[in-house]
């Protein structure tokens, strides 16, 4: 018996991973009720002079005074601080046009310089040596100019032109458009209107267009007396075969784009042909 006693007391004594796992817990439930006990016992210091925080009403002549240089109708727009400074280009530039793009945040414009000549630019590109278009908005762009950024608007001092003013010239009649009755179709466009090709300095530059019944495929086709094509979608009239090519092109309900020379210009002309 006494074997017995004394081995179960030398196994009582050992300490197993569920002992030593209850005295840490209990330790730490000990040093954590202690530092709460500092916390509740322990004063706060002093927090000073308190006293509500005060607002600043402004005058009616500082108010008055704050907005004399704020004009939210002023294009000129002048930031003062760290703030990017808009102004509008004293570049001789004007802008014609331009295209927005919604979806991507860019688009293009249509801008001349000093000789006129207009060219389509994208957000990006550069205008002129040292100035990129930067940004295009419904009425304006904005041009980075030697870090500045700078903003060129549309004309809007005078009435719109009239489209078809600017694509008949200003001294030539207007064409009338077509009634429905009188759509343009493939075989009244082959029989009303004549390509014959245009030579300077031995080489084809272009197709000549000519009414050749009533005028009236000729007139709802959008051309005037004196038209010269000087491409068909896109490519370049080289060769007499381009007239019969553009013949062989026409179908019913489709379109084709020209470019006809009218008047030392170069406009674009879209015909649309009936089933």
């Amino acid at each position: 018996m006494r074997e017995r006693f004394s081995f179960a007391g030398a196994r009582s004594s050992r300490l197993g991973l569920h002992d030593v796992l209850w005295w840490a817990l209990a330790a730490l439930i000990a040093i954590l009720g202690a530092q709460l006990a500092w916390m509740i016992v322990t004063p706060v210091s002093p927090l000073g002079d308190w006293r509500p925080a005060t607002v600043r009403v402004l005058s009616p002549q500082a108010r008055a005074a704050l907005f004399a240089g704020f004009d939210p109708f002023n294009r000129n727009r002048t930031v003062q601080g760290t703030a990017t400074v808009d102004v509008v280009t004293s570049l001789a530039l004007t802008l014609f046009g331009v295209r927005v793009n919604a979806a991507t945040g860019g688009g293009s414009a249509i801008i001349s310089g000093a000789d006129g000549i207009q060219h389509v630019y994208r957000v990006g590109t550069e205008v002129m040596p040292g100035v990129t278009l930067a940004g295009v908005a419904f009425d304006h762009v904005s041009l980075s100019h030697n870090g500045n950024n700078e903003l060129l608007y549309l004309d809007q001092s005078k009435p719109a032109t009239n489209a078809q003013a600017v694509v008949a010239g200003s001294n030539q009649p207007q064409p009338q458009p077509a009634q429905p009755s009188q759509a343009l179709t493939v075989d009244g466009l082959r029989r009303g209107v004549s390509f014959q090709p245009r030579a300077e300095n031995g080489r084809v530059m272009g197709l000549e267009v000519s009414a050749t019944a009533d005028g009236g495929a000729f007139r709802a086709a959008g051309f005037l007396p004196g038209d010269v094509i000087t491409s068909v979608g896109g490519k370049a009239v080289t060769s007499p075969a381009d007239g019969a090519a553009l013949a062989a092109s026409l179908k019913p309900g489709g379109a084709v784009t020209v470019m006809v020379r009218r008047g030392g210009q170069q406009l674009p002309l879209a015909i649309s042909l009936a089933q």
